[in-house]
């Protein structure tokens, strides 16, 4: 539950709209009821500079006092505000694999039915078009497996956008395609020696091979829900919506947008 608590050690939540991530610690912290100022920093610029005093410019952030948690490890966001958090079973890496291969596939299919008038639409209150959308989600496999090719994952990893170029819908489809395959030649070939319980290079704090892999997948996956509600949003009906299953035993939101209604993609345009 968001709050109008100010008390020196209330806890804030520095979120944006339509970041996964973001959206599932909020979703998290409500489930557990625990109060919280949110603090959205699209909307107030003040909100940043209040993560200054940390060295911070990157969301989601939980902070609690002098003290803060990346979002993005929910067991981290649970010890900062004093929640039970026990062991958390992960699908396979098989199972991971295969919805990761799913969810590219639906991402390429979904890109292709997107009317070329829609691509520079902009995303219900985020600046985020939905060509960028779908790039987005190839880019989160690329980033993967430049991590594999020794190249650390930083926060603007996942803040790259298409160039002109990149943002057709051939284009963008084709890319989701190239990283469909390139993900399953990784699979088949590095992955196969793959060390999953060691420590992955990414930003956000200590994490697993394992628990990397199993955040691109619903990272991606979550994305494509969004595709998904994009498209129904304009009035075309998905082709082979994923359905739960495809999600099911992955870490992801409830909802697919801050605003889940897709009536919000219409009065956004």
């Amino acid at each position: 539950m968001e709050t109008a608590v100010t008390a020196p050690d209330a806890i804030r939540v520095y979120w944006m709209t339509g970041c996964s991530s973001c959206l599932r610690t909020k979703e998290f912290l409500q489930k557990n009821g625990v109060p919280f100022l949110s603090r959205n920093v699209l909307e107030d610029e003040t909100a940043f500079q209040e993560l200054e005093r940390f060295g911070l410019k990157q969301v989601p952030i939980v902070t609690r006092g002098d003290a803060w948690a990346n979002g993005q490890v929910l067991r981290d966001v649970a010890q900062l505000c004093g929640i039970a958090y026990g062991d958390v079973r992960m699908l396979p890496v098989a199972e991971m694999r295969a919805r990761l291969d799913v969810v590219l596939a639906g991402a390429a299919r979904f890109l292709a039915q997107m009317p070329d008038e829609a691509l520079a639409q902009m995303l219900p209150n985020r600046p985020r078009t939905f060509a960028q959308l779908g790039w987005h989600i190839a880019n989160i496999a690329d980033a993967f497996l430049e991590h594999e090719d020794g190249v650390p994952l930083t926060f603007d990893s996942y803040m790259r956008v298409p160039t002109p170029e990149q943002s057709g819908r051939e284009q963008l489809v084709a890319y989701n395609e190239t990283m469909r395959r390139r993900m399953s030649e990784w699979f088949d070939g590095p992955g196969q020696t793959c060390d999953w319980s060691r420590r992955a290079d990414v930003y956000y704090g200590e994490q697993t091979m394992h628990e990397f892999l199993e955040r691109t997948v619903w990272h991606a996956g979550q994305h494509v829900r969004q595709v998904m509600w994009v498209l129904e949003g304009i009035g075309v009906a998905p082709d082979r919506p994923l359905g739960p299953k495809v999600f099911e035993g992955l870490p992801m939101p409830e909802k697919v947008w801050d605003e889940a209604d897709p009536s919000t993609v219409r009065r956004a345009s």
